[in-house]
């Protein structure tokens, strides 16, 4: 099955072997933890229990935390992260005192865009001291590009996702509370980058920003606001921001459960509204990210992306506009829509119970039933694969044939034996 190549990381026996001679630094004595116990043996182990599963699940991140410090430590000393050639400055500043689970994260995002480079360097010196959390780690990045997308080019994800990682490993960030805004050229980059990456923030904010033709439907579960000046009239950024809170109003009338969102217009502001959006900050603190919603909308979107949250495509079946839509209820996973054609899911406790029957459904049909196995091998491999130490998922399923019109669906959870 093509998926398998997905899971085989070459090099990833060689980062656990690196890993498990570090433990030491980690303060585990051999007491604490038998040999059956050890992290090395538990992630070749198909069939975990649920105690083995919760310690390996810490050990796991543990190890992946030591990991970052070792191998991208330059890159939060100097503060500059490189990629193919880009290099991204960015500044951090750290507010209040750390919460018992960790500081939360604010990027934000300057303004500027297809002009000089000395502008953008002074729109990032102005975002520097824009916005001021009560608590936690306030970074904002220098866009590597001098152009009007500096911030929603297709590299730039790789960029958010290292962000992250650098403050989650040196900066004791809770990943679950990241959260993403910019202003003018920077609201034009979160119109684009909330939804895209939904599901790596816990809120977002968009401050006089322009939309263009993205869809906001992936902000199910991602709470978002809307500031913009109601004289702000240059491209249409108030009216297009009036039209974009009202879609808002309407995905939420038909999910009340989903879409959480705010539209302010500030009535007599122009394109600077006189810090009147300093609000979304503590607005936005109010969230946290749930890494493991019961119920997901993904639409691709120009710069397309293979994983959202527990699921992913194929990339050589990812095209903009392909939708999927599912929810999970009493063990149950309905798919009300698929455009692909291999989908997998990877499945944690926080879904389903794993003592009893797993069934998935789609077009009414059963296409899967089963009690599913709690899997290292998979554990460790989705931790290294999404770099995120949420997504350590016990089990995976795939389902092959969706778009088949005879319905001739397969499934299965795959083992890596």
């Amino acid at each position: 099955m093509k998926f398998y190549a997905l899971l085989e990381f070459r090099i990833m026996n060689k980062i656990l072997l690196l890993l498990f001679l570090m433990i030491s630094t980690l303060g585990m004595s051999a007491q604490q933890n038998p040999t059956w116990f050890q992290p090395d043996v538990l992630t070749g182990k198909t069939k975990l229990t649920e105690k083995e599963t919760t310690y390996l699940r810490g050990s796991l991140e543990k190890l992946w935390k030591t990991y970052l410090q070792h191998t991208i430590k330059e890159e939060w000393d100097s503060c500059k992260i490189t990629i193919d050639g880009i290099t991204m400055p960015f500044w951090i500043k750290t507010f209040g005192e750390k919460p018992a689970d960790g500081y939360s994260m604010y990027i934000s995002l300057h303004g500027g865009g297809n002009c000089p480079a000395e502008v953008n360097d002074g729109q990032y010196e102005n975002q520097k001291v824009l916005y001021s959390p009560k608590e936690g780690v306030y970074v904002v990045p220098r866009a590597p590009y001098n152009d009007w997308d500096m911030w929603f080019k297709p590299k730039l994800d790789l960029f958010y996702q290292r962000l992250i990682e650098l403050a989650y490993a040196f900066a004791d960030v809770n990943v679950n509370k990241v959260y993403i805004m910019g202003y003018s050229a920077g609201g034009d980059g979160v119109w684009r980058i909330a939804p895209r990456m939904a599901d790596k923030w816990a809120a977002s904010s968009m401050m006089a920003g322009h939309p263009g033709d993205v869809s906001l439907v992936n902000l199910r579960n991602t709470p978002f606001s809307i500031w913009c000046g109601g004289m702000d009239s240059a491209y249409d950024r108030n009216r297009r921001a009036m039209e974009r809170g009202g879609q808002m109003d309407s995905l939420r009338r038909c999910d009340p459960e989903g879409y959480i969102h705010e539209t302010h217009i500030v009535e007599g502001k122009g394109h600077w509204m006189d810090r009147a959006d300093t609000a979304a900050v503590e607005w936005m603190s109010r969230f946290q990210r749930n890494p493991f919603p019961r119920k997901i909308v993904w639409r691709q979107e120009e710069k397309t992306r293979g994983w959202f949250y527990w699921v992913y495509a194929l990339d050589n079946d990812i095209t903009r506009g392909k939708e999927l839509r599912l929810e999970v209820k009493d063990n149950v996973i309905n798919i009300s829509k698929c455009d692909y054609r291999q989908l997998a899911m990877g499945i944690t406790e926080e879904l389903v119970d794993f003592d009893k029957t797993v069934k998935i459904m789609y077009n009414r049909k059963c296409i899967f039933k089963g009690k599913l196995n709690r899997n290292g091998r998979i554990m460790s491999r989705s931790l290294f694969w999404k770099k995120d130490p949420n997504y350590m998922f016990p089990s995976m399923i795939i389902i092959n044939s969706l778009t088949d019109k005879r319905q001739n669906y397969e499934a299965e959870e795959i083992s890596l034996d």
